[in-house]
Parts: C-alpha cells; structure tokens; sequence
C-alpha cells in the first residue's frame, strides 16, 4: 500500500505578515518603556511564530486510513480521489464548496484534493484538503482502497 505524509507548513507570508506585530508592540509600549516594549514585542512575535508552527496539521496515509488534522477515516469509505490545482482548486474551495464538506484548507496552499465520502453514517458528502502534491496524494489514498468486490 502506497504511504504519503506531508505536513502542512506556513509558507514565509504570514511569518512576515505577523512580524508587524513587533513595531505595532514597541509603538504602544515605548512611552512606557521602550526595553519593555523591545521585549514584549519580541515575546508576541515568538508566540505567533510558535502557534503557526504548532498548528500546522500532518496528513499522512498509512496502512489503509487516512489522518488529516485531527480527523481519520478508512480508505475503504472513501470514493476516487481528484486533485485540483490552479483555478480549479480555486473553484472548489469557493463556488463549488458544498456547505456539509469537511474541511482542512491552508491559504498559503492553493492546490487541493476532494476526497468523496462513501459512508452513508458520514454527514460530510466529501473532505477537501489543501496539500503541495495533490497528484501524489490521490495517488497515495486510491492506492490504498481496496477494490470494490462484487458479491
């Protein structure tokens, strides 16, 4: 069975969007004190380079389920997996999103994969997932099904 693992990393972007946070800290603090704005300045931009780091969800495919984030499901309940890039993945994260679709979506990652949901139990007809190599991850998850058999 195929295995895939990717972890979904922050692009430079928002590291450097959050870095704003340092003059805005010193600006506020520094009629106070400017080492004390310097310092908490430098402590707010630690703890949102920490939480970006921290909150960056794993996928991985392994021995026939799939964990994305938090969540995991058996291949064995999942339909034919696309991927999506460039517009299309735009369209699919946006005009074509259906309301009820899981969800693990990064904005400094465009391309996605649509995995459909075949479990009737399930109340989320699919799951969409950002990813930097949707083709080698729908490879990887319908590589892992099982063959539908036909009893």
């Amino acid at each position: 069975m195929p295995e895939y693992r990717e972890k979904l990393w922050a692009s430079p972007a928002p590291y450097v969007a959050t870095a704003l946070i340092i003059p805005a800290s010193i600006l506020v603090f520094a009629p106070i004190s400017m080492f004390a704005g310097i310092l908490i300045a430098a402590g707010l931009y630690a703890a949102c380079v920490l939480t970006l780091i921290l909150s960056a969800p794993l996928i991985h495919v392994r021995n026939g389920e799939i964990i994305a984030g938090r969540a995991s499901i058996s291949a064995d309940l999942v339909g034919e997996v696309q991927p999506f890039d460039g517009e299309e993945a735009a369209l699919e994260r946006g005009r074509r999103l259906d309301a009820r679709a899981w969800l693990l979506i990064r904005g400094w990652i465009r391309p996605v994969v649509k995995i459909p949901i075949d479990d009737e139990t399930d109340p989320a007809p699919y799951w969409l997932i950002s990813t930097r190599h949707p083709q080698k991850l729908a490879a990887a998850i319908n590589g892992s099904r099982r063959p539908a058999s036909d009893d």
